[in-house]
């Protein structure tokens, strides 16, 4: 029996409000936390609320797509440990290239880096494929190629973008207080996820990332299916790359390599399941913003920026184990 037909099973003459409270409890779970975290945040600040809204999304923007960029591998059956590396290749790469370049240009340009991005996603997935070594190891060597790539790209932090570039991550929607980095988040999941994770191949996404054996007994073709997730994963990894480019005005090569353990502690505590085929994309970028929030609320309470380091690691850790523990118990 299949777990399609298990679930299907479980939630035979379930109420729908209850079939979509267990369903998605977790995921309306982690926007209720975050929810009530701004309160607190807003006690401690001495902002205003518009400043201190558009601080927080132009400091999680990045974090946002890292958490999106894993999430799709994670739903597949996968983990990518290539993440940050890869987002800090597309940073310098467009901050090297785009200094100089008008608005345009540079706009053309970015969809160049999403397409390099998506080749080297789905270059990592078919040595995977091909290979049958286990996605750690292999991404876990990617990680040190991207970076390697990055340092023969871009010695040292350098280049930049066209103000305007900066603008569409670091200003406002119009005339509104709207921040245009959180309008850029929601945009990518509406234009790029929603349309794929209802059409068959985000449901093969799914069945492969829950079953690879009955997925394969579908009819579906798991490696195709996987190699067509971190081929997904690599345009939100690039779309991480060029938040960097926006947000810090440079390239950097040491960019993204915070952003690998942050992403899975997003992933997980936005209710994707480590062991695959459970979870969305809506939770981890609530998860990307309490992360973000927490760090915030550390350095306002003064916390020496080292101990803020420390507290938000061992947070990450806390929260990649329970979310381990959780997947286990699930899939008994």
């Amino acid at each position: 029996m299949t777990s399609a037909t298990v679930t299907a099973h479980e939630y035979r003459g379930v109420p729908a409000w209850r079939r979509n409270l267990r369903l998605h409890g977790w995921t309306i779970g982690v926007w209720l936390v975050l929810l009530a975290m701004v309160p607190y945040w807003r006690s401690l600040s001495q902002q205003s609320f518009e400043f201190d809204i558009q601080a927080l999304a132009i400091d999680a923007l990045p974090l946002c797509f890292a958490a999106m960029a894993q999430a799709v591998v994670v739903i597949s059956g996968g983990i990518d440990l290539s993440v940050g590396s890869l987002m800090g290749l597309m940073n310098v790469i467009s901050a090297k290239h785009m200094i100089g370049m008008s608005f345009r240009e540079a706009i053309l340009f970015s969809l160049v880096i999403l397409l390099l991005s998506a080749l080297a996603g789905g270059f990592t997935g078919l040595v995977i494929t091909f290979t049958r070594i286990p996605d750690i190891v292999v991404t876990l060597g990617m990680l040190f190629v991207w970076y390697g790539v990055g340092l023969w790209v871009m010695e040292i932090p350098g280049g930049g973008a066209p103000q305007q570039f900066y603008d569409l991550a670091l200003g406002s929607i119009g005339s509104t207080q709207v921040p245009g980095a959180m309008v850029i988040v929601f945009a990518a999941l509406v234009v790029l996820w929603l349309p794929i994770r209802w059409l068959r191949p985000g449901l093969s996404i799914y069945a492969v990332g829950s079953n690879r054996n009955a997925a394969y007994l579908s009819g579906i073709g798991v490696a195709r299916t996987r190699v067509g997730a971190y081929m997904l994963g690599g345009v939100f990894a690039g779309l991480a790359g060029l938040a960097l480019t926006a947000t810090a005005g440079i390239g950097d090569p040491n960019s993204g390599s915070i952003y690998t353990l942050n992403s899975v502690a997003a992933v997980v505590l936005g209710g994707v399941s480590l062991l695959g085929g459970v979870g969305g994309l809506i939770g981890p970028i609530a998860a990307a913003y309490i992360l973000t929030l927490s760090k915030t609320i550390l350095l306002i309470r003064g916390t020496d920026p080292n101990y803020a380091a420390v507290y938000q690691g061992i947070l990450i850790i806390l929260v990649v184990v329970i979310g381990g523990l959780l997947s286990r118990k699930t899939h008994r």
